[in-house]
């Protein structure tokens, strides 16, 4: 399967910095120690308005990630997208991952591989 025209939509709004993504990407592609397919960088804390601070967990794919090529083939989803426990990443189309990213409006990326 061609993995072109899909992609990830990372909503990092509710993402809480629990990694299991990465976890989840190191056991599936067997990736060494000190190296990442997904890697969650947390950004912050900040000042913000008033009292108010902000910070936030940020999954960012890396180069080696491949979507989890061998899974995709199977029918199954990335294993990050799988394991993610807030469930704030989703695998599809890249049309349909624009059409939900913009109904989102903010803290949302998306990778394309």
């Amino acid at each position: 399967m061609s993995l072109k025209g899909y992609g990830l939509l990372i909503d990092y709004e509710f993402c809480s910095g629990c990694h299991s993504c990465e976890v989840a990407c190191k056991n599936e592609r067997n990736i060494p120690l000190g190296k990442w397919g997904i890697k969650v960088e947390t950004i912050g804390p900040w000042k913000a308005e008033g009292d108010r601070y902000e910070f936030n967990h940020i999954p960012c794919p890396t180069s080696l990630c491949n979507l989890c090529e061998e899974r995709i083939a199977k029918g199954k989803k990335p294993s990050c997208v799988h394991h993610c426990l807030c469930q704030v990443m989703d695998y599809g189309p890249i049309d349909e991952l624009a059409k939900k990213a913009a109904e989102k409006g903010s803290k949302v990326v998306m990778f394309l591989p």
